[in-house]
C-alpha cells in the first residue's frame, strides 16, 4: 500500500452526515464533525423553532467544560462569557438552612447555550433546518454516511429500530415541573416543604444574573392529593410559588409551556444500527437531580467526533464510541438512580437532625463522599461529625456501637465468607489463621462463614458445621485465639442450613454444580431445584419442621459454649430459611406458605427457639435478602415487613443483603449497590442495620454512617485482599485511638512504609542537544 492510500485510510470516509434533533448534543456533534473536516456536508433537522426549548438553565461541570475548551475554543469562549458561577449549596429543612461550600457550579440559560451552538454551526457551514421533521433514520441511512440520532428521550429513531437497540424505559414515582424565577439564587438551593398533602421539594439554581431554574418535585400520591392533577397551568404556578414563598422571597414563578412530568430512565442494549448511532437522551437519561442530561449529551458528541477521527471506518468508530461512553454513562446512571431514589424516599429522612439531613442529601448519589466533602467544606463536615458523636480526630467508623449487651469498638464488620475448607464440618488451622488474621486486623466484629446446623444442611463437603462436639471444640479454639490475641474484637457466628442449594462442589470446582458422587438428599419449602442441573429437593412436611428447628437450637447452644459473642441467623441467599420467605421458592399451600405472614412463620419459629437458647446478654442478628432481583420475588416493601417482624421477636439488628435466591436473578451491581435497602429498613423501622454489598473504601464507610444510612458496615472482598483493612484505614486517616489498636507485635508497622525515593531533584531545564 502506498503512503497516500495509507493516509487516506486513517479516518473513515464520512462525507455526508445527517443529524436528527437540534438539542445541545445534536448541535455540538454537528459543529465538531464539521470543524474536524470542513469538506463534510452536514445537515441537521429540528422539528421545533430555533428557540423552542424544554426547561430554562443548564449546569455543566468543569470536566465537561475542559473537554469543550480543548475541542472547540470558540464555543468555550462564547459559553464562558455567559456563565454564572457559584460554590455553595443551601439545604433548607424544617426552617433551618445549612450551607455547604466549595462545590463549584457553572450554568447558563438553555436558550443561550442553543444560540451559541446555532451560531457556531452556521459559521462552520452546517445546514440547520428548523421547523422541519427529519426523514426516517432508515431513509437517511441510505443517502448519508452517518446518521446521528439525537432526537431525545422520546426518540422516534430508537422506537423505529427497537428490535436492534432493545431499549428499556422505566418511569418513576415522582412528578416534577420545570419553572423559572426572575431573580438569581445565591446558591444551589434544595428546600423541603412538609404540607398537609405530603412532602414537596424545590431544586433551584441561577442560570443568569437575574434568573433561576426552579424545579418542583413530589411523589405521585402527593401530587394527586394536592390537586395538581386537575389544576390549570396558572393555578399550578401560583400554588407552587405559595408553597415555597420563603425560598422565592414572595416572588412569582413563570412557565415555558411547562407541564408535570414523570422522569423516564432510558437504557439501550445497543447504541448503533448500521451507520445510525444514538446520542444523548435518545441513548440514555440521567435524573435531573444530578444535572447530567446536557453534560452527557455534550460528552457523547465529543467522544463520537474523536472516535470517527481515530478509527478506520464507521463500524469501528461507532463501536469505539459506545465502548468509551457506555461505562461512563452506566456510572452516571447509577449515581442518578441513587439520587432519584433518595428523593423518592425523602419522607424517610425528615426526622433526621437538619445538619445530618443536609449531609445525607449532599452524599445521596455516592459521588460526593465524606472525604470529598471535607476537602470542599471542612467546617461543615466537622460539624456533622461532631453531631454524630465523633471525638476530635476520630473518623465516624471508629466510634463505638452497642448491640444488646455487646459494645463494638468500631463500626467495621468482617462479613461472613464461605471458605469451603473444613473437613467433615470441622474448622481447622486454615480457619484459625483466616479468622485470627482478620481479628488482628482491627475490625470491631469478625463473623464466621455460614456454619451449618446439620450434615445435610451443608452447601458443600467443605462447609463448616456446629452439629458435633468435635466441631464445637474446634470453634472454641478459634474463639479463644480471637479473644486472647485481639482483645476487644467481637467474634460472631452465622448459623444456617443450605436447603435446596446444598450438596454442591467446592466454589472453585464449579459453583452451584451438583457433586459428581456422594450427593446427599436436599430439603426445601417446595420441591423446586435451584438450577436446571440441581437436585430436586424434598418438600418438607409440616411434621418434619420441628426437627429442623431443633438442629438450629442445638447448634446455638454449642455456639454459646464456644464463646461466640453474637449469633446471626441466616435467612438470605436462597438457603433454607430464605426459601420460606421468598414467594419464588415457597409455593406451599399450608400454614407455612402463601401470605407474607405465613412465609415468615417458620423462620420466626426458628428465631424464637434460637433466641431462647442463646444467652440473653448476647445479641442476635438476622441476615435477609431484601430483594430477589427477580420478577414476582421479595420486594423492598417485603423486606421492611420481614425486618419489623424479626425485630419484634427480639433481633438486635438486621444484616441487609440481596439476591442469590433464584439462579436467574439480575442484580443492579455497582458501588454500595445494596446499601439503599439497609437505608430504607433502618429509617423506616428504626431497627439497627448492617449494610453490605460492594462497600470497598473507608470513605464509603464514613459516608454511609454519617448520613444515617446504616449503623455498621460489613466488608467481604476487601478483607480477603487485606486482612488488616481496618488498621490500614486508621493509618490512612491518621487515627491512633482505642477503636483500632495495633497488636503489640505489629506496632512497628503501624505507619505506611515508604514506596520509593521522593527527594530527588526535579529537572529545571530542557536542553536541546540536537
Amino acid at each position: 500500500m502506498s503512503d497516500a492510500s495509507a493516509e487516506d485510510s486513517a479516518a473513515p470516509a464520512v462525507r455526508r452526515v445527517a443529524v436528527i434533533g437540534g438539542g445541545p448534543g445534536g448541535l455540538y456533534a454537528a459543529a465538531l464533525l464539521k470543524r474536524l473536516d470542513p469538506a463534510r456536508e452536514i445537515t441537521l433537522w429540528e422539528k421545533n423553532a430555533p428557540d423552542d426549548t424544554f426547561g430554562f438553565g443548564v449546569v455543566l461541570s468543569d470536566e465537561t467544560l475542559g473537554g469543550i475548551e480543548h475541542a472547540d475554543p470558540v464555543v468555550y469562549a462564547a459559553l464562558r462569557e455567559r456563565f454564572v458561577r457559584w460554590d455553595d449549596i443551601d439545604i433548607v429543612h424544617r426552617d433551618t438552612r445549612h450551607t455547604s461550600g466549595g462545590h463549584g457550579f457553572a450554568a447558563l440559560g438553555r436558550r443561550a447555550l442553543l444560540a451559541v451552538l446555532h451560531e457556531r454551526c452556521r459559521d462552520l457551514g452546517v445546514d440547520l433546518r428548523f421547523r422541519t421533521e427529519a426523514p426516517p433514520a432508515a431513509e437517511l441511512a441510505t443517502a448519508y454516511d452517518l446518521v446521528v440520532a439525537a432526537d431525545g428521550v422520546h426518540s422516534a429513531t430508537r422506537e423505529a429500530h427497537a428490535d436492534v437497540f432493545r431499549p428499556s424505559v422505566t418511569s418513576h414515582r415522582c412528578r416534577y415541573i420545570w419553572l423559572a424565577a426572575d431573580f438569581a439564587f445565591d446558591a444551589f438551593r434544595f428546600e423541603i416543604a412538609e404540607t398537609e398533602h405530603g412532602v414537596m421539594q424545590l431544586h433551584g439554581y441561577p442560570f443568569s444574573a437575574d434568573e433561576s431554574t426552579v424545579i418542583i418535585e413530589m411523589r405521585e400520591e402527593v401530587w394527586r392529593a394536592a390537586g395538581f392533577a386537575d389544576a390549570e397551568a396558572g393555578e399550578t404556578i401560583d400554588r407552587c410559588a405559595k408553597v415555597f414563598a420563603d425560598a422565592l422571597h414572595g416572588r412569582g414563578l413563570r412557565s415555558n409551556n411547562s407541564s408535570w412530568l414523570t422522569f423516564r430512565t432510558v437504557v439501550n442494549d445497543r447504541w448503533s444500527h448500521g451507520n445510525t448511532v444514538l446520542l444523548g437522551d435518545a441513548a440514555h437519561t440521567a435524573h435531573f437531580s444530578i444535572g447530567s442530561g446536557t453534560k452527557l449529551a455534550v460528552e457523547d458528541a465529543l467522544a463520537l467526533a474523536a472516535c470517527l477521527q481515530e478509527q478506520p471506518d464507521v463500524p469501528r468508530a461507532l463501536a469505539a464510541y459506545e465502548a468509551e461512553r457506555r461505562p461512563v454513562v452506566a456510572s452516571t446512571q447509577r449515581a442518578a438512580q441513587a439520587s432519584l431514589q433518595w428523593f423518592e424516599e425523602l419522607p424517610l429522612y425528615l426526622g433526621q437532625p437538619p445538619r445530618q439531613f443536609a449531609f445525607n442529601l449532599l452524599t445521596r448519589s455516592r459521588r460526593v463522599t465524606h472525604d470529598n466533602l471535607r476537602l470542599r467544606d471542612e467546617r461543615f463536615t466537622t460539624a456533622v461529625e461532631r453531631d454524630f458523636g465523633c471525638p476530635e480526630g476520630t473518623p465516624p467508623m471508629f466510634t463505638p456501637f452497642t448491640l444488646g449487651g455487646l459494645t463494638l469498638r468500631n463500626r467495621v464488620v468482617v462479613s461472613p465468607m464461605d471458605m469451603y475448607s473444613a473437613r467433615d464440618g470441622v474448622p481447622g488451622d486454615f480457619h484459625l489463621v483466616h479468622l485470627g488474621a482478620r481479628a488482628l486486623g482491627g475490625a470491631g466484629l469478625v463473623m464466621t462463614e455460614m456454619v451449618c446446623v446439620s450434615e445435610r444442611g451443608r452447601i458443600t463437603p467443605g462447609c463448616a458445621g456446629l452439629y458435633t462436639d468435635e466441631q464445637a471444640e474446634a470453634w472454641a479454639r478459634v474463639a479463644d485465639f480471637v479473644h486472647s490475641q485481639s482483645p476487644g474484637t467481637a467474634f460472631g457466628v452465622q448459623l444456617g442450613h443450605a436447603g435446596r442449594k446444598g450438596s454442591t462442589k467446592l466454589m472453585w470446582e464449579g459453583i452451584d454444580e451438583p457433586l459428581d458422587e456422594g450427593n446427599w438428599p436436599l430439603v426445601a419449602p417446595s420441591a423446586l431445584p435451584y438450577t436446571s442441573r440441581s437436585q430436586v429437593p424434598h418438600a418438607l412436611r409440616t411434621d418434619e419442621l420441628p426437627a429442623l428447628r431443633e438442629e438450629f437450637v442445638a447448634a446455638a447452644r454449642r455456639a454459646a459454649r464456644c464463646g461466640f459473642d453474637l449469633l446471626e441467623l441466616h435467612c438470605a441467599h436462597g438457603y433454607l430459611l430464605s426459601g420460606f420467605l421468598s414467594p419464588l421458592t415457597n409455593r406451599r399451600t399450608d400454614a407455612y406458605g402463601g401470605s407474607l405472614q405465613a412465609r415468615l412463620r417458620f423462620p420466626l419459629e426458628v428465631f424464637d427457639a434460637v433466641r431462647e437458647a442463646w444467652p440473653s446478654d448476647r445479641p442476635m442478628t438476622v441476615r435477609l435478602s431484601a430483594t430477589d432481583w427477580a420478577e414476582g420475588g421479595t420486594t423492598a416493601d417485603d423486606a421492611v415487613a420481614f425486618a419489623r417482624a424479626f425485630a419484634a421477636h427480639g433481633a438486635d439488628a438486621i444484616d441487609v443483603s440481596t439476591g442469590q435466591v433464584v439462579s436467574d436473578d439480575a442484580p443492579a451491581y455497582g458501588r454500595s449497590y445494596q446499601t439503599p435497602y439497609a437505608d430504607r429498613i433502618r429509617n423506616e423501622t428504626g431497627v439497627p442495620v448492617i449494610a453490605v454489598g460492594a462497600i470497598s473504601s473507608w470513605d464509603d464507610v464514613n459516608s454511609l454512617l454519617l448520613a444515617g444510612r446504616t449503623d455498621l458496615c460489613a466488608l467481604a472482598r476487601p478483607h480477603l485482599y487485606d486482612p488488616h483493612w481496618t488498621l490500614h484505614a486508621a493509618a490512612e486517616q491518621d487515627y491512633q485511638g482505642p477503636a483500632a489498636p495495633w497488636p503489640h507485635p505489629y506496632r512497628a508497622g503501624s505507619r505506611r512504609p515508604q514506596t520509593g525515593r521522593t527527594d530527588a531533584p526535579k529537572p529545571r531545564l530542557s536542553l536541546d542537544t540536537a
